[in-house]
């Protein structure tokens, strides 16, 4: 195991930086950093207490700043201490000055300002808690999509992911001998997708989800039989529905949100 110190500076509140060097070092499985998050570094002020954790604790450096002035501070000392230096999103600007005629604001933060955009990803993460696991079925509709699944499809998970994004999503559980909500057969304007797994996976993360609570690891809901059921009548369902399926077996919850954004964006063109 490689173990390293690595800094992360940026001008805002880092997550496009956090994201960005988790993204790259998911990518090295040997790889073990102590990160130092240095976030909302504005002035030299804030930058030199930055410069000297580099300089006790020496590593790669990560930057997401778009004041010229601190950047060619933080490049010096960097450059003085020998250390590697990152500017992650130099590449991106620098392509998007190009090809659009025109340089960068430098404003830091600017994808945290309050516009119409955050108010809307506010409202969906209302919406979210507000119609998790069957509720709020009478008004089902003015969601964007809704997720129908049996337990553990991560209906959940998903629809939190989503309405960062900005979506309204919904989720109704499938229940085994409980009849379907009459109000999704009244869904009209939302896009209603049907979530699946394997069995075996849902066994798994169910039994899981038992032992962390303490409770009775042997019941039908664990039973792979009674689970194949479960899962076979939901596909049967799905299909006489003619509902999108997404089998989310081997998907991560980013990889499902973006097969669930596609579907949304292609009805939306159509």
């Amino acid at each position: 195991m490689t173990k390293f110190h690595l800094h992360l500076v940026s001008d805002a509140t880092g997550e496009t930086l956090v994201s960005l060097a988790t993204a790259a070092l998911v990518q090295f499985e040997n790889a073990e950093p102590q990160r130092h998050m240095w976030s909302m570094v504005r002035s030299p002020a804030q930058l030199s207490p930055v410069i000297d954790a580099i300089a006790d604790h020496p590593g790669l450096v990560m930057f997401t700043l778009v004041d010229h002035n601190l950047r060619e501070q933080l490049q010096d000392e960097c450059r003085r201490l020998q250390v590697p230096c990152i500017s992650v999103l130099d590449p991106v600007l620098g392509a998007l000055a190009n090809f659009l005629g025109s340089e960068s604001r430098e404003q830091p933060g600017r994808q945290h300002v309050m516009d119409a955009e955050y108010f809307d990803r506010i409202d969906a993460i209302h919406f979210c808690m507000n119609h998790d696991d069957g509720q709020g079925l009478d008004d089902l509709d003015r969601a964007d999509v809704v997720l129908v699944g049996v337990s553990r499809t991560s209906k959940t998970p998903t629809c939190i992911y989503l309405a960062n994004r900005g979506i309204k999503a919904a989720n109704v559980p499938l229940v085994p001998g409980v009849p379907t909500p009459e109000q999704l057969d009244g869904v009209r304007e939302a896009l209603v997708i049907g979530l699946t797994a394997s069995p075996d996976r849902i066994v798994q993360i169910r039994r899981n989800r038992l032992l962390s609570l303490r409770q009775e690891p042997e019941t039908d809901y664990v039973d792979f039989a009674a689970v194949k059921d479960e899962v076979a009548y939901a596909r049967k369902l799905f299909s006489a529905k003619k509902w999108p399926v997404i089998d989310v077996t081997r998907r991560s919850i980013e990889e499902t949100a973006a097969a669930i954004l596609n579907l949304h964006s292609t009805r939306m063109e159509e």
